[in-house]
């Protein structure tokens, strides 16, 4: 076999690899995956390396750095493969941030956070941003909001808890509690009592539902087998609110969401109760955006909210959606189109997207 054919014979080896294509596109989520060497230059790089393009016949891959220089080849100077990854660098760095945040008695400054990871300040929040899919100024509200349904579990008085989370003065406090807590801190630190929620449970051909509305509007929507421990999921969240069975009007509304169930792109032109963090609402908004009979993966949610890095976050939201089908987190999907886990079965999942795809 002549030269010529030797190199070809390696190139099209190469080119049929699957990790090539992300050498080709640079695909900075491919680092750490493998490293690939280049016999011409004696150098083994990340993917995403933005040195010359090396020709596939001179191109190996190794599982490792360490496989890469028991076969002789040396880290790049420009992409560090033998160091640790710049994204993990940043998480890193991030995390501290965060608990510093997370530790301090007044939320730090930006100028603060830019000194403490030696950084510009504009580098801090976009940095900040594309890690957490929040700014600084966000996370720490969404830590307080957090430190607010702790203190007011356990501290002796609304006042104590005010302090206890971060807040020094009572007027800046309750300009947050309505978007924070849902309704007022006595009624939160008393389980909800004096709050007022109407709630039913019907059938829709996904099982049983229950339909649960405050004043704000639909707060819950949940699908399950079993309607007694709907309810009872629904009276442990709350559990001295009083929970109201549904008159004559309300059971209209219910018949209402479940029309909507059966046949999602029908809408549903009901006002919505949310309740979450700054990034957790930011996820749902984007959920809602996604049309029926289509789909999304995690990662392109992530995308389209500013936070590309935050792909396990866009996850952990999806997850804490309380109004099933309302906030559309079936229709988000494994990067390879397969279904992940949801709220309320994936069998459910796996049926609510077929039902769509047949009504489009």
């Amino acid at each position: 076999m002549n030269m010529s054919n030797s190199n070809e014979m390696r190139a099209l080896a190469t080119v049929s690899d699957p990790r090539w294509a992300s050498v080709a596109a640079r695909d900075p989520a491919a680092d750490g995956r493998f490293v690939y060497s280049v016999r011409t230059t004696g150098v083994y790089c990340r993917p995403s390396c933005g040195a010359r393009s090396a020709r596939p016949e001179n191109v190996d891959f190794h599982a490792s750095p360490a496989e890469a220089e028991r076969a002789g080849f040396r880290p790049c100077m420009r992409c560090q493969p033998d160091q640790p990854a710049r994204a993990e660098r940043q998480a890193v760095q991030v995390a501290d941030l965060c608990r510093f945040i997370e530790g301090a008695e007044q939320v730090p400054t930006l100028d603060q956070l830019a000194e403490r990871a030696g950084l510009s300040a504009s580098h801090v929040q976009r940095l900040f941003k594309a890690v957490t899919g929040l700014t600084p100024k966000a996370y720490a509200a969404a830590h307080r909001a957090h430190r607010v349904r702790e203190s007011l579990g356990r501290s002796e008085s609304v006042t104590s808890a005010i302090y206890d989370a971060g807040y020094n003065s009572n007027g800046r406090f309750y300009e947050d509690a309505d978007r924070t807590l849902g309704m007022t801190p006595t009624a939160w630190r008393a389980g909800g009592a004096d709050t007022e929620i109407r709630f039913a449970i019907g059938a829709c051909a996904l099982g049983a539902i229950l339909v649960a509305q405050s004043a704000r509007g639909v707060c819950a929507i949940a699908l399950g087998d079993d309607p007694d421990a709907l309810a009872r999921d629904l009276q442990d969240r709350f559990p001295k609110a009083r929970l109201i069975g549904g008159d004559p009007a309300f059971e209209a509304l219910v018949a209402r969401v479940v029309g909507f169930v059966e046949a999602p792109a029908l809408g549903l032109d009901l006002p919505l109760d949310l309740r979450g963090t700054a990034f957790q609402l930011r996820v749902w908004r984007a959920l809602r955006e996604i049309p029926a009979g289509a789909t999304a993966s995690y990662s392109q949610i992530a995308e389209r909210i500013g936070a590309p890095k935050s792909v396990r976050a866009v996850a952990q939201a999806c997850g804490a959606n309380a109004l099933a089908v309302a906030i559309p987190c079936h229709r988000v999907v494994r990067s390879d189109g397969g279904l992940s886990g949801y709220r309320w079965g994936v069998e459910r999942k796996s049926a609510l997207l077929q039902r769509e795809a047949e009504h489009q």
